[in-house]
């Protein structure tokens, strides 16, 4: 499997522009000799290999080895193709590589309230790290990760701590990263301080100033590439005075992925960049890959519940639904500490951004969440909430004699 998608990338992709080369010097060359001595014909031959390093020049050579070859991109770093010796490397250490069971963060995964009423230092620790996991039965992905999974670990801190946060890059890894907190103020969010090489560790101090809920993602470029491939996570600034207390909070994150293959398709599925430039994801997932969160989110009757809801992007607006319940509560772009709202049917999270939804659970059944533009529950941006307890007839209940209730 990963033989062939060595050859598919060095055949197909990388040394298409070498082959049409030759076969132009060798035209050229048959032609000339038909006609006059074979010096001349080879001087021809010559001439168009030469004709080629002119016109190309080490402009375009370089990127011949790139993957995908060849892309044009505008923005302020390098483009989403990937050098050939980290494709290479890739392919290389596959076999070494950590196989993750599950790429899935659990929603329940998130650490407790914060119930001191001062500041402290708090320390985080963070790994970077590139792994393989299944993002569909039997199709295989190279998720880039914080921790492991895909989002990363649940961030909690207070308003006025101050946190000491290390990242440390695995050994493993084949390319370099870093950590953008929305959360910090300062050039880069903090990335400009922890770019770090496979085996690297840095770390540095921020104050958590602005409560609300922030993503915090990779920017190394190309940024999109990291992100996509599921650098990112959440950090909550919890407001001095804390946020009212729930039965329960769930941990939601959604993603795109950009797969060369077709969605579903089995084995080793190569990013594609072109795709992602466009804006065409093959999979839309919550928490990493399709189902993840189809029986691990639970609750009770008379539960009120909470659910933090992050973007990673890298393209799409989020329109987060829970089907056949009302947010009682949203705050808006997870802003904590400006006008709430209320009774709220689906709310918007942007690409890099955030919501937080409470609402009371009145009746028990299963209750799906998604992202309401709908055909994306295809690609697999759902999930089910399941609730248990009494039926609440007062509520909701089926009507079975029709003949009461005719017109």
């Amino acid at each position: 499997m990963v033989l062939l998608t060595l050859l598919e990338f060095v055949i197909i992709y990388l040394w298409g522009w070498l082959i049409l080369t030759i076969l132009a010097s060798v035209g050229v060359f048959l032609l000339i000799k038909k006609y006059y001595r074979v010096e001349m014909a080879v001087f021809g031959a010559i001439a168009v290999i030469g004709l080629v390093v002119i016109l190309f020049g080490p402009e375009v050579f370089p990127k011949a080895f790139e993957y995908p070859p060849f892309l044009t991109t505008f923005g302020p770093s390098d483009g989403p193709a990937l050098p050939f010796k980290s494709a290479l490397a890739f392919l290389k250490n596959y076999s070494k590589m950590e196989k993750v069971a599950n790429i899935a963060r659990d929603p329940n995964d998130i650490p407790p309230p914060i119930t001191r009423n001062y500041p402290e230092k708090v320390k985080i620790n963070l790994t970077t790290k590139e792994v393989i996991a299944e993002v569909a039965p039997g199709a295989l992905m190279n998720y880039w990760t914080f921790d492991g999974t895909v989002p990363g670990p649940f961030l909690r801190v207070r308003e006025g701590d101050t946190v000491e946060l290390t990242l440390t890059n695995d050994r493993s890894s084949i390319h370099a990263h870093n950590i953008d907190l929305h959360a910090v103020n300062g050039p880069g969010g903090g990335a400009v301080l922890t770019n770090v090489d496979p085996g690297e560790t840095k770390t540095f101090t921020f104050q958590a100033l602005n409560p609300g809920l922030y993503v915090y993602h990779c920017a190394h470029p190309n940024v999109a590439t990291h992100d996509t491939h599921g650098m990112y996570g959440l950090i909550l600034v919890e407001p001095q005075g804390g946020l009212a207390r729930m039965d329960k909070e769930f941990y939601v994150m959604q993603g795109e992925l950009y797969p060369t293959g077709d969605i579903g398709k089995k084995g080793l599925q190569v990013f594609d960049a072109v795709k992602m430039m466009d804006g065409h994801p093959e999979y839309i997932v919550f928490n990493g890959k399709p189902s993840a969160l189809t029986a691990n989110v639970k609750a009770k009757v008379g539960d009120r519940v909470r659910f933090f809801v992050g973007n990673g992007g890298v393209n799409l607006i989020s329109s987060f639904h829970v089907i056949g319940e009302i947010f009682d509560t949203v705050y808006p772009e997870a802003s904590i500490g400006g006008a709430l709202l209320k009774n709220v049917q689906t709310t918007l999270v942007p690409a890099g951004g955030a919501a937080i939804t409470e609402f009371l659970l009145d009746v028990p059944g299963k209750y799906p969440f998604v992202d309401h533009a709908l055909a994306r529950i295809e690609r697999g941006a759902w999930g089910v909430l399941e609730v248990s307890g009494k039926e609440n007839p007062a509520i909701i209940s089926g009507i079975t004699d029709l003949d009461d209730h005719s017109h």
